[in-house]
This record gives C-alpha cells, sequence and structure tokens, in this order.
C-alpha cells in the first residue's frame, strides 16, 4: 500500500567544506522548501570516513562540523542531520542533532546502533549495498530493542558488479512493511562507488527519474545531495544535483505525489 504522507526531503551538500558555503546552501534549501510547503531536514556530513582514497577530503571533523550544523540549526530553524561513524562521536552528535544518521556500509555494527538508538533521538539507518530490502527487519529490530523512536530507513540501491548500483523499487513496499518510513536517497542511487579511480563517480542526470519513480512508488522521503557548483565539490560532485535544478524537480514530484494518492 502507498503511503499516504506527505514527502518530507532531506537535502544538503555531501559534506561540510566550510561554513560560508554549508549556510549558503543551507539557505537556499530553506527557501525553496518553504515556498513549495515541503517538510525539510538539513543534512551535511561533517566527516566522511568511508572515502575511496586517503588524499580523499573528509569535512572538517566533530568539532567543528557540529558547531556549523548548531549554527545552521539556530539562524534558519531547520533540523539537522548527520551521520556518526564510531561510538565515540554519539554522546556530542546527539547534542545537537535532531536526526542521527547510520551510514549503509555500518548498517549492521550492532553496538553502533544501540549506541546511537539510546540517544532516544530519531534514527535513520541507511540500507547496505550489500542487503535485501527484507533484511533490514533485523536492524530495525536492533533499535527497537532499546529505544521507542521510529527509526526511518533509507534506500540507496545495491551493488549490481562492479562500481555500478542498481535501485529495486519493490524494496520501498517491502521495507514500509516494518512501520517504518522509507526515504529514497536518489543521489546516492546513481553513484558509482570507486569508478573514477581515486574517488567514487556518478551520472547525477539520473537522480530525477529514480526520485521520481521512488514517489510514484510511495516513499515516504527523498534524500537528494545537492551543491551550488557540482562539478566543484570537494566529495560526491558527480552525482550531486545543481541547486538551480531542485525547485522543478520538487514541484514535479508534488505533482507525482498528489496524483499517487488521490
Amino acid at each position: 500500500m502507498k503511503s499516504q504522507r506527505p514527502f518530507f526531503l532531506v537535502s544538503g551538500p555531501c559534506v561540510i567544506e566550510n561554513e560560508a558555503v554549508t549556510l549558503r546552501i543551507a539557505t537556499r534549501l530553506k527557501a525553496i522548501t518553504d515556498d513549495l510547503g515541503i517538510p525539510f531536514t538539513f543534512k551535511a556530513s561533517y566527516d566522511k570516513a568511508n572515502r575511496t582514497s586517503i588524499t580523499s577530503f573528509r569535512g572538517p571533523g566533530l568539532t567543528d562540523g557540529l558547531r556549523t550544523l548548531s549554527r545552521i540549526k539556530e539562524t534558519l530553524g531547520v533540523a539537522v542531520i548527520s551521520d556518526v561513524h564510531r561510538i565515540s562521536e554519539v554522546e556530542a552528535a546527539a547534542k545537537v542533532l535532531d536526526v542521527i544518521q547510520i551510514p549503509a556500509f555500518l548498517c549492521r555494527q550492532t553496538d553502533l546502533i544501540l549506541a546511537v538508538a539510546t540517544t532516544g533521538k530519531p534514527v535513520n539507518i541507511k540500507k547496505g549495498q550489500f542487503l535485501a530490502p527484507w533484511d533490514m527487519v533485523n536492524i530495525v529490530e536492533k533499535v527497537r530493542s532499546v529505544s521507542s523512536t521510529q527509526p526511518m530507513i533509507t534506500e540507496r540501491g545495491v551493488m549490481f558488479g562492479y562500481n555500478n548500483l542498481v535501485v529495486d523499487f519493490r524494496g520501498i513496499q517491502i521495507m514500509q512493511q516494518t512501520g517504518c518510513p522509507v526515504i529514497f536517497d536518489a543521489t546516492h542511487s546513481v553513484q558509482l562507488p570507486g569508478g573514477a579511480g581515486k574517488s567514487s563517480g556518478g551520472q547525477r542526470e539520473f537522480a530525477p527519474v529514480l526520485a521520481r519513480a521512488a514517489v510514484a512508488a510511495g516513499a515516504d522521503g527523498i534524500f537528494l545531495e545537492v551543491h551550488e557548483a557540482p562539478d566543484k565539490a570537494l566529495c560526491d560532485g558527480p552525482n550531486s544535483l545543481d541547486l538551480d535544478q531542485l525547485p522543478d524537480l520538487l514541484t514535479q514530484l508534488i505533482a507525482i505525489k498528489t496524483a499517487v494518492t488521490a
């Protein structure tokens, strides 16, 4: 059964490059979503621990990154989400973040999941590229074993051979059977992991296609990484959308959501 809830947006740059750029992107995102009446949570990583190369840009780190997210939260009045990679980060992150995200490659790390769940904050679990959608029930049960907070699940594609991902849209409804909201990550789903040699490639031109399909399939939320200049982004530029594309795409998604829930 397709969700009757209005879809919400999780969006922002892949990583905090610096405070000025991040605040500028967040400000534009808030204006766009306010204008369209879409619930919005701002996303940016303070540390990208899972990088292809030792030379890849990782971000400002925990302390400076959380300071930037806190400023965005206070300045714009938006909820913020970021990912944690180590148990030692959880306490500090929980003081700032409205939603704590478990990265896809860490979604089976039981101790990390339990540490995040016991904060009482909402948890977004990104489904690993190596998991079937029905496998997520076991991860949801880990959260529910220590918390009454409703977790969210994010679909971001599954490995299809080398350096490629594919999306099975049946997974949205399968994972909704857990009772959890399901988010579709349209931009990571067009990533080509490690496909550029020392970094991941991407096919951002297909992200809008997948986003439209996900809303039609009943996704509760849409995850889009965006940048004001994707070709110059320090992380995940090839699969990030240009901010200028967002108003038209979101308008299309609203129309699709209206049609499938009429």
